[in-house]
């Protein structure tokens, strides 16, 4: 097995980061309110799925979107898995979410000039 190196994490966590604020910024392009208001993960696992593709990743577990929303300042809270299937309650302040939107954008204008 090997080891990563302490820049390949780095590069991991970036990677991951850019995934989910593009994931959140694609939700709101779509007219989806998404600041400052409590949403069930289920809402926003097709904005992730879009994202991973977009990117060439493979889709987050529903773990590692919670540990990357988390590590970007969104609450999560953790609810019993006899609830929801996605088990995991996401709030996404207005900070994060003006943010991931202007990412958004710019990713699709980078997106338009190529």
């Amino acid at each position: 097995m090997e080891q990563q190196s302490l820049f390949e994490v780095k590069s991991s966590a970036l990677e991951t980061e850019r995934v989910l604020l593009y994931a959140l910024g694609e939700f709101q392009s779509r007219g989806k309110a998404l600041a400052g208001r409590e949403l069930a993960l289920d809402r926003l696992r097709g904005a992730f799925k879009r994202a991973a593709e977009k990117f060439g990743t493979e889709e987050f577990s529903d773990d590692e979107i919670a540990e990357g929303l988390s590590k970007l300042d969104a609450k999560i809270v953790r609810v019993p898995n006899f609830v929801a299937k996605h088990p995991f309650r996401v709030t996404i302040y207005q900070t994060l979410a003006s943010r991931a939107f202007e990412f958004f954008k710019a990713e699709t204008e980078r997106e338009k000039e190529k």
